[in-house]
């Protein structure tokens, strides 16, 4: 590497390092507004009391109405957004890489499909909220590992026959969600298993987040701190070796930690499509294939998207759209302007 191609990769660095600063504001500035949206808008200086009384003692001149939407309502339901809209990105961020496919998405070994049995079988039950998401939990990892250990017994390239099992675990789990929804209460089970297929946070809470945070930064330090590592992965398992890196090992450890942030994820919001596929082609455009700040732009640009989706949401219409709707209804047109453009290569 000549001098000048030096200094030029380190500008690109640089500005690059800049450009994540700015998408790190720019998703405290839209947590901040969204926090005063919602069918019972908060003034300004009421949200800006309220938080700073957690912090210092101050004198009450906001409503109780208004502490009560802030904190039990609205603070649980951003923080979860932000959450999954960032793991599911940065899960189809690793995915892109470590399988070389720039269609591979979250559910991509059948995460999702296995998580939308789970809550099924505990909605036919007539589990609790708080069961249901253990059970999407639980049966996400199930789906994920099937697949995995079938693949190690499939001949020929092990990244194609993991796609391929997952492809099949997660069809067979799906066919078993429509056999659920097929013997269900029509009253009140099927309703409630179409809803949550369809991916929502209403209701978010406190527990929710408490549930899904340890898996999710489990999963995510990790990705962050090998995502260096995820470059040589695109390159080639050959490339890979030559640079003294273990191929498969790294991508194990891809493969657990995207898995576990996508079953934390999929298990507190429902089926919220899209995300994990497009946002990681915009971060691309924006800050370059590098994964030194691809990953860390994938999550914040993942969490911003979430979280007006999620505003749009809540604050459209006076009944609640679900998240997986309006996912699709921004992310399909979007993705094919991105595959479209002039002088752009897929």
């Amino acid at each position: 590497m000549t001098y000048f191609e030096g200094e030029k990769r380190l500008g690109k660095d640089r500005r690059n390092g800049y450009i994540v600063g700015g998408l790190g504001l720019l998703l405290l500035l839209t947590a901040v507004l969204s926090l005063r949206l919602g069918r019972y808008p908060i003034p300004l200086k009421d949200l800006l009391g309220i938080l700073l009384s957690r912090l210092y003692p101050l004198e009450r001149f906001w409503p109780d109405q208004a502490e009560t939407v802030l904190l039990n309502i609205r603070f649980p339901r951003i923080i979860l957004a932000c959450l999954v809209g960032c793991c599911l990105s940065a899960a189809g961020a690793a995915y892109q890489g470590v399988f070389q496919n720039p269609m591979a998405a979250p559910d991509i070994l059948g995460a999702s499909a296995g998580a939308a049995f789970g809550a099924a079988l505990a909605i036919l039950n007539h589990g609790s909220n708080f069961a249901i998401t253990v059970s999407a939990f639980f049966f996400s990892l199930i789906t994920v590992s099937l697949a995995y250990f079938i693949s190690k017994r499939v001949k020929g390239k092990s990244i194609l026959g993991l796609i391929l099992a997952g492809i099949m675990i997660g069809s067979l789990f799906s066919a078993a969600t429509s056999f659920i929804k097929l013997i269900a209460d029509p009253t009140d089970q099927l309703p409630a298993i179409t809803y949550w297929l369809m991916g929502s946070l209403a209701g978010a809470r406190l527990g929710d987040i408490g549930f899904a945070f340890i898996p999710m930064t489990v999963g995510l330090i990790p990705l962050l701190l090998i995502r260096w590592r995820m470059n040589v992965l695109t390159m080639g398992d050959d490339e890979a070796k030559t640079m003294g890196i273990d191929a498969n090992r790294i991508r194990f450890i891809v493969i657990i930690c995207s898995t576990l942030i996508t079953a934390a994820s999929v298990s507190v919001s429902g089926m919220v499509g899209w995300v994990g596929l497009v946002i990681p082609h915009v971060a691309r455009k924006i800050v370059g294939n590098n994964y030194t700040h691809l990953m860390p732009a994938s999550l914040l640009c993942g969490a911003g998207f979430l979280l007006l989706v999620d505003n749009v949401s809540r604050s459209l219409l006076t009944t609640e759209i679900p998240l997986g709707i309006l996912t699709a209804f921004i992310g399909a047109p979007f993705f094919i302007y991105l595959i479209t453009r002039r002088g752009e290569s897929f």
